[in-house]
């Protein structure tokens, strides 16, 4: 089967041929034009065809990027009943998941040693890291209540949020076999309240250690 491009060649040579014996036939002659207009007719018919393929290829790449947009970084779970029966909260947030071990779980008061019961909230909260976002980033980041450092040996809120952030890494990382190259860890002291409220309930809220996972 000839291409487009050899039907051209073909007719253009004939036509050469034509010109050169110079004794062409009217019939020779009519049959060399109705070629002719029979390809300026097939390359019209292409190039609406191709013009067409091309709206319906730029429609789907927009149909995407708007999907794309609409659909978020991470699905929220229904429940998760390991980290429920745990106390540890979970939620999607700006295109991240986030889980956040309240510190009454993990740490004494004014410590940095996670707990027993942290270790096993720690060893459960692994588990959903490894089963469920495998491949993405942790961004490890301690949070305080704004009451100030009175009776530890931590220079501030900060300092304590930094070093339980830490210890939560070291645990992940040494008992739980997180990768330590896919953690980045932070502190924000009393900075990032998630309630501003005075009260002991909102304080508690604010005591916390929070796992972001990025994509």
């Amino acid at each position: 089967m000839f291409t487009f491009t050899k039907k051209i060649s073909s007719v253009l040579l004939l036509g050469l041929g034509i010109l050169s014996t110079g004794c062409a036939s009217q019939q020779r002659l009519e049959e060399y034009q109705s070629e002719v207009l029979s390809l300026r007719e097939e390359r019209a018919e292409l190039k609406k065809t191709n013009s067409k393929l091309r709206q319906e290829n730029q429609n789907l790449e927009v149909a995407l990027m708007e999907a794309n947009m609409q659909k978020p970084a991470f699905e929220d779970d229904a429940s998760d009943a390991g980290l429920d029966a745990l106390g540890i909260d979970y939620r999607s947030e700006g295109g991240n998941y986030i889980i956040s071990i309240p510190s009454s779980i993990s740490f004494a008061s004014g410590r940095a040693e996670v707990t027993k019961q942290g270790q096993s909230a720690l060893r459960e909260v692994a588990r959903v890291l490894k089963d469920k976002h495998s491949g993405s980033r942790f961004w490890i980041e301690g949070h305080t209540d704004s009451d100030p450092i009175v009776k530890s040996k931590w220079a501030s809120n900060r300092d304590l949020s930094v070093n339980r952030a830490m210890a939560v890494l070291h645990y992940l990382v040494d008992s739980c076999d997180i990768d330590d190259s896919t953690c980045v860890v932070a502190g924000h002291g009393e900075y990032m309240a998630v309630d501003p409220g005075t009260s002991s309930s909102a304080k508690a809220k604010n005591r916390r250690v929070e796992i972001v996972v990025h994509k």
